[in-house]
């Protein structure tokens, strides 16, 4: 069922300056990024956007310096994914340097208390007897939480970079670059990455003080390695900001400075720690985190960023393991119930692909309906929301929805709310990902206008998939050298994607792997040896042709070791 894809080729551009010593390859593809120089394609911590640009920082601050000063009890509320857990972790870890003594945390329980700063969250909270609350990586949209907060006496600081509704929450302060109007130059920080700027501002507040003249300065850095893990697993785009911490949080990653429970994640996932990518975060890392909050408590999750004890990080992180192999488990059900319904769909249509598709079992779980989402909006190339009860017998649902590029996801919910406000109990997001809540009653309704939100306002340009493809290979290109080159270039990810090649090739062999993967041996020209390749998924029940155009990742080959190399194919069409 998955979508062909188109293979086009990037237009070409001219890199700027450059030492001499790098690798043309690599100035090729940075500048078809737009990234004309060394200092564009990797910037540096220097480069970072001063943390006083973004609104509300200087309230922030205020609140959390007079909170120290008064050893007030600080609650950091996170969230319960990638990205919240690590935001709680940097808020906890953060505030303890920078003075704070009494920090506890919390995260909402996603089957208890549902997404965000809840009131029975609130409620649950209260014991804790906070002084000032923090939420990370959410709050912006928690507008009857917040004021559960404000009533028990609390204070409350919002941090989050979600887009906002109409109305803000009545916090005491809020930081969130894309607040209207807000100035910071970066829109694209995720949760992770607000908190440290915040922390960031802080301590700069704090030294003007002088609180650090008879005391080391605290080293924020030690926190990079968490943020690189919640920035990349967000799947924020990665501009140069970004690109700054997250290449940062790498380089302690390889050098063995993570904290102990990314070690131990990293140990458990068999990556090799001194080579880490960012791809190695998003499919190894992430999952096992989230895998927490999707099925268990992401409590757990955060209890093993915090730890500094190795044993128990080791123990967290095997526990994990097992999680995420249950979570593999129950998203590849929940995946084939769904192609089962869109394939039905499609016969029904004579096989025309919906605009958009809304998907319901009354047997999934909550906390996998965003990785069916986004499986089925990669093989539909369409926006895709999917429905699960908010718990077994519920009548309340809960959606994952997935766009495709170009299309803002979170706009066209918010589009359905002014054709039929209070259809969704509540809704938010970003461009690419959002989430909502909505009776059982309601979804038969909230599919047809939202079907009709997308017919009216997607461009239909953007339902043909096309897959940018940097161009060819050299033979002398298609070596381990080039390969690992790509590996610990970048950091790749969203808005600054690896590197994709294309080319013709022979068929020399090939061979059905597990029933779904297509395992080739190709032959390229002016290349006397022949190349392994892969296509995951890629077995349509029909042999391949002698010679096929494909699109392409090339990758070092670990599993062979040594100076091998192969090709991760991502598309493949076959040539008369």
């Amino acid at each position: 069922m998955t979508v062909a894809a188109e293979i086009v080729r990037r237009d070409a551009a001219e890199p700027g300056d450059w030492p001499a010593d790098s690798l043309p390859l690599l100035r090729r593809i940075y500048a078809a990024r737009g990234a004309r120089t060394a200092d564009e394609a990797q910037p540096r911590l220097a480069s970072l956007h001063a943390p006083e640009l973004m609104g509300g920082m200087e309230a922030a601050v205020k609140l959390l310096a007079a909170a120290i000063a008064a050893d007030k009890r600080i609650l950091v509320v996170g969230d319960f994914d990638c990205d919240g857990a690590t935001a709680c972790a940097v808020g906890v870890r953060g505030l303890r340097l920078l003075g704070a003594r009494d920090v506890v945390h919390a995260v909402p329980n996603r089957m208890l208390h549902g997404y965000g700063l809840s009131p029975s969250l609130v409620a649950d909270l209260a014991v804790m007897q906070p002084d000032l609350l923090v939420t990370v990586d959410h709050g912006i949209a928690c507008h009857a939480g917040v004021s559960a907060a404000k009533a028990l006496g609390w204070q409350v600081l919002v941090t989050d970079h979600h887009l906002p509704g109409d109305q803000l929450p009545p916090a005491d302060a809020i930081v969130d670059p894309n607040l209207c109007d807000d100035p910071f130059p970066s829109k694209a920080l995720a949760g992770v990455g607000v908190i440290f700027y915040v922390l960031m501002a802080l301590r700069r507040h704090l030294r003007g003080q002088g609180a650090f003249a008879a005391t080391p300065e605290p080293d924020l850095l030690t926190l990079l390695d968490l943020v690189a893990v919640g920035t990349v697993a967000d799947l924020v785009v990665l501009d140069g900001n970004n690109r700054a911490l997250v290449a940062a949080g790498l380089r302690r990653l390889r050098s063995g400075k993570g904290c102990v429970g990314l070690r131990a994640l990293i140990e458990v996932s068999g990556r090799d720690v001194r080579r880490l990518t960012g791809s190695d975060i998003g499919f190894a890392l992430a999952p096992r985190l989230n895998a927490a909050g999707r099925l268990e408590d992401m409590a757990l999750g955060i209890e093993l960023l915090l730890t500094e004890d190795c044993t128990q990080a080791r123990e967290i992180a095997a526990t994990l393991e097992e999680i995420n192999s249950e979570r593999r488990a129950v998203q590849q059900l929940m995946t084939d119930d769904a192609e089962r319904a869109v394939s039905r769909a499609m016969r029904l249509a004579e096989g025309e692909r919906p605009i958009a598709a809304c998907l319901f079992d009354p047997d999934w779980h909550p906390g996998v309906v965003g990785l069916v989402a986004s499986k089925m909006k990669d093989r539909l190339h369409r926006p895709v929301i999917a429905f699960a009860p908010a718990e077994p017998g519920s009548t309340q649902l809960r959606g994952s929805a997935r766009s495709i590029a170009g299309f803002h996801i979170r706009d066209a919910l918010a589009a359905v709310n002014a054709r039929r406000p209070g259809l969704m109990e509540k809704f938010g997001g970003h461009t690419m990902a959002a989430g909502l809540s909505l009776k059982h009653g309601d979804l038969h309704e909230f599919e047809r206008i939202f079907r009709q939100c997308v017919q009216d306002s997607l461009d239909p340009a953007l339902l043909q998939q096309q897959l940018l493809s940097d161009g060819e290979l050299s033979a002398g290109e298609l070596d381990y050298t080039h390969a690992e080159a790509l590996r610990l270039a970048g950091p790749w990810g969203q808005g600054f994607p690896e590197p994709l090649f294309d080319g013709h090739f022979e068929v020399v062999q090939w061979r059905v792997l597990k029933e779904r993967h297509l395992k080739l041996v190709l032959r390229g020209s002016g290349r006397a040896d022949p190349l392994n390749a892969i296509h995951f998924n890629g077995w349509s029940g029909t042999a391949p042709a002698n010679r096929v155009h494909i699109a392409y990742r090339l990758v070092s080959d670990d599993y062979r070791g040594g100076q091998a190399v192969q090709l991760i194919v991502e598309a493949l069409q076959s040539l008369a």
